[in-house]
């Protein structure tokens, strides 16, 4: 996936007014228009200016995207650091018709669409807008559950017109079972209403931190759990971790590095649950004394043993 320079395509410094932004895409967005345009490839560079003022003209998206830094260029290859947009909220807002579809460049930073369609009721009340953010939670949390402490960023323009990031804590009961990618609804915690209409919600995707020990894929739980030449050859029985505590596991005589074995009902809680897969990994001791580069040289003419026989090299 390739970096989008946005004020690049706009034409703009970093440091310019949203006023400045304004004028920029508008010069542009009428030079580049297709129903109007003779240059060439107009279309394209329509959908990429409105991305990019799509992007630039709300204060929260911009200030979000200026956390990336000034390092990355137009085109370099780009993935979204770690966490960098965790605990951010967006609220609602108005997509320019340019902006209609997204690169996927744009959906890695913000997802897709998400805009809040909330319709004045029979009293001309206006319903405020939906936010969106997204937050980190330890894997252990999907197992117990209970209320934890959040603080979210969120944007507001300060007296000369330029963003400030404000922080509010919010007490939020994470669900015993949430999975990653899940959202979490707060009712009446998005953006106020006008007119006596109701405040809109919030919404918090969940993210899981990284783990030492797990990796997740939906429901199940991965662990990576090195074992003795010995253990995997001749069966053992050893314990291990889990998200919910210790337990142990037999490992059957004669298994194979790379091997997984299945706990289970031992993953994410639900109904059903997930399942926990512990993926074998054969670990050799060092040769890192006589006396073991002996015990090897002795393997090595007792067992007789060739790893690359089924692949027919002399």
């Amino acid at each position: 996936m390739e970096y989008k320079d946005y004020y690049q395509t706009i034409g703009v410094p970093r440091d310019a007014t949203q006023d400045d932004i304004k004028r920029a895409y508008r010069k542009l967005a009428r030079k580049y228009h297709p129903d109007v345009s003779k240059e060439p490839e107009a279309e394209a560079r329509f959908k990429e200016i409105g991305e990019a003022y799509e992007v630039l003209k709300d204060p929260e998206k911009r200030t979000a995207y200026d956390r990336l830094g000034t390092r990355w260029k137009s085109g370099q290859e780009f993935q979204p650091p770690p966490g960098w947009d965790q605990g951010f909220e967006f609220h609602g807002g108005g997509f320019t018709e340019a902006a209609s579809q997204f690169s996927s460049f744009f959906e890695s930073l913000f997802g897709r669409n998400q805009q809040s369609h909330r319709y004045r009721d029979r009293e001309f009340n206006l319903h405020g807008e939906d936010s969106h953010a997204r937050i980190s939670i330890a894997l252990e949390d999907s197992f117990q559950g209970g209320i934890r402490s959040l603080t979210l960023q969120h944007t507001e323009s300060g007296q000369d017109g330029r963003p400030l990031i404000k922080e509010r804590t919010l007490k939020v009961r994470i669900p015993k079972g949430i999975q990653q990618g899940q959202h979490i609804r707060l009712a009446g915690q998005g953006s106020p209403g006008t007119g006596g209409g109701k405040a809109g919600d919030l919404y918090l995707e969940i993210v899981f931190k990284p783990h030492p020990l797990f990796r997740v894929e939906g429901k199940d739980i991965f662990l990576d759990l090195p074992v003795a030449p010995w253990e995997a050859a001749l069966g053992a029985t050893v314990a291990i971790p889990t998200p919910a505590g210790t337990v142990d596991l037999k490992i059957p005589a004669g298994s194979r590095s790379g091997q997984k074995l299945r706990l289970k009902e031992r993953g994410i809680p639900g109904t059903p649950s997930g399942d926990l897969y512990v993926v074998l990994q054969i670990v050799l001791p060092a040769a890192d004394s006589e006396q073991a580069r002996a015990f090897y040289r002795e393997m090595e003419q007792k067992l007789a043993f060739n790893p690359r026989a089924g692949m027919s090299i002399r």
